[in-house]
């Protein structure tokens, strides 16, 4: 028979459960150099996020090419997925993340040799974990510039200038900010990619898009395959930034969570602004623009998600949907540049945006690991913040060049007129698609 509970006994015994409760949770607390469950749980599931944006980015760059073209903006994507995951594996990571140089990395980590199981530092997830969290990046940033010369690569040269430029672009400047560089000790913060993965690959568009010259009928009013698809990749995209930003905080804690607040508030503000302007410009919004506004948002917050504090998020919201709407307009229209999915506008502006506004306004209360911004009272981030934006904005261009010029000697990077009339997925690949 159970005895009643008094008043005083029920409160022993809620006490004594929270504590049962607690205790376990005070032992679990995470401690440097160990591996942490819950830490690494999270970067677990933050890499097969951003996995995922390749495919989304294949999606979303797929939906706005003709029919005839599919297959081929799909398989560019993907294939990156295979191309730099291995390359990162064999030697990329390396040239990223080993070593002390400044300008780029050493092999002791060939093959990821050394790459094990058991934290060092201050880390509290195995370093293999790290070195997967990180290859999904550089899968994913090459694939961005696959935008800017949509419909007419030549797919065999594609693969050589993703594998060049992983080498001689991405993983440089991966070293620069991320890997203890030069950057990174001139004191220039990236939170998730600002420089590395969207300036990179926004700038190097702008190069590519000027030497693969314009598409044949560029100018002409195009339908885009399918809307519906372009909503798709948009939405696989938003899902798996949350991983690509929260993630970068490397462990289960406030600062992911704050990433994750600040990640949904830009795109937000951002798409919403794009949708203004367009209508503007244009006298009507448009679900492609929408969601142009959406990505726009989202690299802009990228370098800044952890450093900055929620207000600062909107603010810089408002400069990518405005800011990068015009700039794609001005490309096209003014300049008359084919950069066929405004990659530039999107990715270079937007990257620009985010890293200059980590300079203007990051601050401390939001990240102790970071550094006020010039609206903070910080005196020199902005100055470092700058001298990024210039080094990998030049760097990216010249590099870029450079390999484009040199692939093209040997293989001709642009696709012959007959085949880009028929179409990439017929000529290049022996496949179509067929709308029943």
């Amino acid at each position: 028979m159970l005895k009643k509970i008094n008043g005083r006994g029920l409160i022993q015994t809620a006490l004594m459960a929270a504590l049962a409760v607690l205790v376990p949770l005070a032992a679990h607390a995470a401690k440097p150099g160990v591996v942490d469950t819950g830490d690494t749980a999270w970067i677990l599931t933050a890499s097969a996020l951003v996995l995922l944006m390749t495919p989304g980015l294949a999606f979303f760059y797929a939906g706005m090419v003709r029919t005839k073209n599919v297959v081929s903006t799909l398989l560019q994507n993907l294939i990156a997925v295979a191309v730099i995951g291995v390359l990162w594996v064999v030697i990329g990571y390396s040239l990223a993340f080993s070593g002390t140089g400044k300008y780029i990395g050493d092999t002791a980590a060939l093959f990821l040799k050394g790459v094990g199981q058991t934290p060092s530092g201050a880390a509290t997830i195995p370093p293999v974990l790290f070195a997967m969290f990180q290859m999904m990046f550089a899968i994913i940033t090459p694939a961005l510039i696959t935008g800017a010369f949509a419909e007419r690569v030549n797919f065999k040269a594609w693969i050589a200038v993703l594998v060049l430029w992983s080498l001689a672009v991405y993983s440089p400047v991966a070293h620069w900010v991320w890997g203890g560089g030069w950057l990174f000790t001139k004191g220039a913060l990236d939170f998730a990619g600002g420089y590395v993965v969207h300036m990179t690959a926004g700038y190097s568009a702008l190069v590519a898009a000027i030497l693969f010259g314009k598409r044949a009928d560029f100018g002409l009013a195009v339908k885009p395959y399918n809307l519906g698809l372009i909503v798709l990749g948009t939405g696989l995209l938003w899902f798996g930034w949350f991983g690509f930003n929260a993630g970068s905080a490397l462990a289960a804690n406030g600062l992911a969570a704050h990433a994750f607040a600040t990640t949904f508030i830009a795109s937000a503000v951002a798409m919403l602004l794009w949708t203004l302007v367009d209508t503007i410009k244009d006298g009507k919004p448009t679900a492609m623009g929408g969601c142009i506004g959406v990505v726009a948002g989202l690299v802009a917050i990228t370098p800044a998600a952890g450093f900055v504090d929620y207000c600062s998020a909107a603010i810089i919201g408002v400069l990518a949907g405005v800011l990068c709407n015009l700039v794609a307009r001005i490309v096209k229209g003014k300049f008359k540049i084919d950069d066929s999915l405004d990659v530039f506008a999107c990715h270079g502006i937007g990257g620009t945006i985010g890293v200059i506004a980590v300079g203007l306004f990051g601050t401390t209360a939001v990240n102790s690991a970071g550094a006020n911004g010039l609206l903070n009272g910080g005196n020199t981030l902005l100055t470092s913040q700058l001298i990024g934006v210039g080094a990998v904005a030049v760097y990216s261009v010249v590099v870029t060049f450079i390999i484009i010029k040199l692939v093209n000697v040997v293989i001709k990077v642009r696709a012959s007129s007959a085949d880009e009339a028929i179409g990439l997925d017929a000529s290049q690949h022996g496949e179509r698609i067929i709308n029943i």
